[in-house]
């Protein structure tokens, strides 16, 4: 009977845990919903305000080419030739229970600052969310690397203060040159059982024309059979664009990051939850068998017992 008695136990037990991981599961699935809503949302302004930046630059760059004159970038867009000193912002989560999601963040950044290494260069870390925090700091601890975690004031913040901090505090780094080059590392949302972990730079911006065709160089400065006329002139323009680009850049990459993390945790939960059903039918199975084989026996032994009387 003590075998009955351990498998009822573990049964109890395997449905409290599939309790929590249904009740996280649900949980995650409702904060996905709400930041995939912003993921939405932000995906077509993204694309017109970045059309808007390119189609001012490649009106410059035109100018620059036909008329022979050399326009002053805005900061944000000047490139550092040879850049020597690379800051990496590292996107994870504060918690586990959401998958491969926090290891392969750390395998991307980790991958990234050697690469940077092999190449000479200096790198220093700040790590949004303790996760990766906690493997960087322990696969370079014999490193001269610094490596950082950010403020839990900076997490109690909404999606959009975090970007307008975020993006108050690189743009005071880069214009002090305490850096060269922004790299953030996160996960870009597909869906909620697929994302991808990339390496995006971001400071300073890349609105560079040489990947668009000639017939989209064309496009690019028209609407229809119309062009475009600027007032103020084409520089004033994109110096008042370029900023509002660079905190939608580090708010796309926010909510990107937050809804790969909700949606990894839901699929994790819901995989754990069906896992536990699987293993509860198994051991009922199990627990109901050898509850069969203790009732036979005792029939047995009280037949048997009656027959010798």
């Amino acid at each position: 009977m003590a075998g009955l008695k351990e498998l009822r136990t573990r049964i109890e037990a395997i449905k409290s845990t599939q309790k929590i991981t249904s009740a996280m599961k649900m949980v995650a699935a409702s904060r996905l919903r709400r930041v995939q809503i912003l993921v939405d949302k932000n995906q077509g302004y993204s694309e017109n305000l970045r059309h808007s930046a390119l189609r001012v630059m490649t009106e410059i760059e035109n100018e620059e080419k036909t008329k022979g004159v050399k326009y002053i970038r805005p900061l944000m867009l000047r490139q550092t030739v040879n850049p020597k000193r690379y800051k990496l912002c590292v996107m994870s989560s504060d918690r586990g229970l959401c998958g491969a999601y926090n290891s392969n963040i750390s395998k991307k950044a980790t991958h990234r600052i050697r690469e940077l290494l092999k190449k000479g260069k200096e790198v220093s870390v700040v790590c949004i969310g303790k996760k990766a925090y906690d493997t960087l700091h322990r696969n370079f601890a014999d490193s001269d690397i610094v490596i950082k975690l950010a403020g839990e004031r900076l997490k109690s913040l909404s999606y959009p203060e975090q970007a307008k901090a975020m993006e108050f505090e690189i743009l005071n780094q880069f214009k002090n040159k305490e850096f060269d080059v922004c790299e953030f590392v996160f996960a870009r949302f597909s869906s909620a059982i697929s994302r991808t972990f990339v390496c995006e730079q971001v400071c300073p911006m890349d609105l560079n024309t040489e990947h668009l065709n000639e017939e989209e160089l064309k496009m690019v400065n028209r609407s229809g059979n119309a062009f475009y006329e600027y007032l103020p002139d084409k520089l004033t323009v994109l110096e008042n664009i370029v900023p509002i680009l660079f905190e939608d850049d580090i708010f796309k990459i926010i909510v990107n990051s937050a809804a790969s993390e909700h949606g990894a945790r839901m699929t994790s939960m819901d995989s754990a939850t069906r896992n536990a059903k699987n293993m509860i039918s198994e051991l009922t199975l199990k627990y109901n068998s050898l509850r069969q084989s203790a009732i036979t026996t005792e029939l047995i032994e009280i037949i048997a017992g009656a027959e010798a009387i």
